[in-house]
C-alpha cells in the first residue's frame, strides 16, 4: 500500500492496521529544537514520527506534530513499567494528543521482572483507545514468547538495533514467523564509521548517491521499517530521497557481507 502523493510504502501490522515504512527518529534532538525539526520533516513528506519518554522531547515533538495526521510513536520507559497508564497519560499530555498510533515498551529489563504486567497494561491502554497499536523495542524472542504466553497478544512491532554491521538475521526470522514488523533503530550505525565504510562509499559512488541513502535503501529493500534521525532539513531531505534509490543484487550481496555478529553498538537487552 503506498501514499499516492509521496510514494511512501505502508506496512501491514498484525492487528490489521498499517504503518508507514519510513519515518523520522528524534533521539538526541533537544526539546527546544524538536518542533522545528519535526515540522521540517513533515513538510518534506515524512509520515511517521518516533519519540520516547526518555528522549525528553515529547513536548517539542508534539508542538511540531500539531495538526498533522502522521503516524506517531512514543515509548514506555523502564522505570514506569509498573505504572504504564500514568506514564502514557503523561506522554499524551506532553505530545498534546488524545492517542498515539503506536506505543512501545522500550526495553524488557528482565531483571525488574515487570515487563509481563507492563504488557498487560499496554493491552488495556490499546483497548481504551489511547494507543491504536502496541509493540515492543529491544525484545529478544524469549521475551516476546513470555508476553505472548501470558496474554495471547503478539506485539505489532519490535524496534531493534539494526544496520549493515549488525543485521540480526535470527531475530528478523523470528519476527517474520510471528507476523511482527521489524523496525530499525540506529539504522546508519553510530558516528560516521558505517557511512565511511569502503563498500558503502563504493556503492554510493556507483549510484551517484550519499552513503546514508545507500544504507537506508538497503533497509527499505529488506522490508524493514526504518527511522533515521536527522537534526536539520538538509539531512532530512537526503534521508527522504533514499526511497528513490534501487540497489541491485550485487549491492545487496556486498552489504550482506558487512554483517558482524559482534557488531552491536547499543546495550544487550538482557543486560539492561
Amino acid at each position: 500500500m503506498s501514499c499516492a502523493v509521496c510514494g511512501m510504502t505502508d506496512l501491514i501490522l498484525n492487528d490489521g492496521r498499517t504503518m508507514p515504512q519510513f519515518g523520522m527518529g528524534t533521539w538526541q534532538i533537544p526539546d527546544s529544537q524538536a518542533a522545528a525539526i519535526v515540522r521540517a520533516g513533515l513538510d518534506i513528506g515524512f509520515r511517521l514520527v518516533d519519540t520516547a519518554a526518555i528522549y525528553d522531547n515529547e513536548r517539542g515533538v508534539g508542538d511540531g506534530y500539531k495538526g498533522s495526521e502522521a503516524f506517531l510513536t512514543t515509548k514506555l520507559w523502564n522505570d514506569r513499567q509498573g505504572d504504564a497508564e500514568a506514564a502514557m497519560d503523561e506522554s499524551l499530555a506532553l505530545l498534546g494528543v488524545e492517542f498515539v498510533d503506536l506505543y512501545l515498551m522500550h526495553w524488557p529489563v528482565p531483571k525488574q521482572d515487570q515487563y509481563v504486567e507492563a504488557w498487560k497494561a499496554m493491552i488495556a491502554l490499546r483497548d481504551a483507545g489511547k494507543a491504536k497499536s502496541i509493540g515492543v523495542s529491544n525484545f529478544l524472542p524469549e521475551h516476546i514468547d513470555t508476553i505472548v504466553a501470558a496474554t495471547g497478544v503478539t506485539p505489532a512491532v519490535n524496534q531493534i538495533e539494526l544496520h549493515p554491521n549488525f543485521q540480526q538475521r535470527e531475530q528478523r526470522a523470528y519476527h517474520e514467523a510471528h507476523g511482527i514488523v521489524t523496525q530499525s533503530w540506529s539504522p546508519l550505525g553510530q558516528g560516521k564509521t558505517l557511512l565511511q565504510d569502503e563498500v558503502i562509499v563504493r556503492i554510493a559512488g556507483k549510484h551517484g548517491r550519499s552513503a546514508a541513502q545507500v544504507i537506508l535503501a538497503w533497509h527499505l529493500a529488506k522490508g524493514f521499517s526504518v527511522i533515521p534521525k536527522a537534526s536539520d532539513a538538509e539531512h532530512l531531505a537526503d534521508n527522504f530521497a533514499a526511497q528513490d534509490l534501487t540497489l541491485d543484487d550485487e549491492d545487496m550481496v556486498a552489504i550482506k557481507a558487512l554483517d558482524d555478529p559482534a557488531g552491536r553498538l547499543g546495550p544487550e537487552p538482557n543486560a539492561m
